[in-house]
């Protein structure tokens, strides 16, 4: 488990977000290695009961019921046996997808941070538009948290570690005004308050 995100990491994600990959020039030659996947106590959790219960509930389950439907007859007209090898596939290609990103899964626990004012992994990050646009509201407050590209939720007003407003807000502190770059131009935001879950 580690505490923080190194800052090497977070310049090779830049041009990788999307990607999953990050390069990097030496020498002429492209160095392009996958970009770890952190990710909270709670989301590691979350996905490794979502595989478990893929792999010891829902799969035999549907075993059953595609051995069941092959057992009565013509396959090519079994709705119950095509519905059954389609949600099998399915399932083995969502096993396949969570294997993989747990096995390249690093923990980060936000808690260590706790009381502390500048902006890492895990934080929950309040903050204000500083020159805001004429489209904006300038009295409007934003409250986002920072976590892994495999847990957040934009409807609970979670980000990526790897979004633009993260990569703009993570080691800055309270009070600091920091530069994010949108697609309406750059704007100047100021940090308001920065807070972590209770050890």
């Amino acid at each position: 488990m580690v505490n923080h995100i190194e800052t090497e990491d977070e310049e090779d994600s830049d041009s990788s977000s999307k990607t999953g990959q990050s390069s990097a020039h030496k020498g002429g030659t492209v160095d392009t290695k996958p970009v770890k996947n952190y990710m909270t106590p709670k989301g590691y959790t979350a996905m490794r009961d979502e595989l478990l219960a893929l792999m010891d509930v829902e799969r035999p389950k549907i075993v059953e019921i595609v051995h069941w439907a092959a057992s009565n007859g013509d396959r090519s007209e079994n709705g119950d046996y095509i519905y059954g090898k389609k949600r099998l596939r399915e399932i083995d290609r969502r096993i396949r997808f969570l294997t993989k990103r747990l096995d390249i899964a690093e923990v980060v626990d936000p808690s260590v941070h706790y009381n502390n004012d500048t902006v890492f992994f895990g934080a929950t990050v309040t903050y204000c538009t500083v020159h805001p646009s004429p489209q904006s509201s300038a009295d409007q407050d934003n409250t986002i948290t920072i976590l892994g590209v495999d847990e957040f939720d934009s409807l609970k007003g979670e980000v990526s570690w790897v979004s633009p407003i993260a990569r703009a807000l993570i080691r800055a502190r309270e009070g600091d005004e920091v530069k994010l770059q949108t697609p309406a131009g750059t704007q100047v935001i100021e940090i308001l308050k920065v807070e972590y879950p209770k050890p």
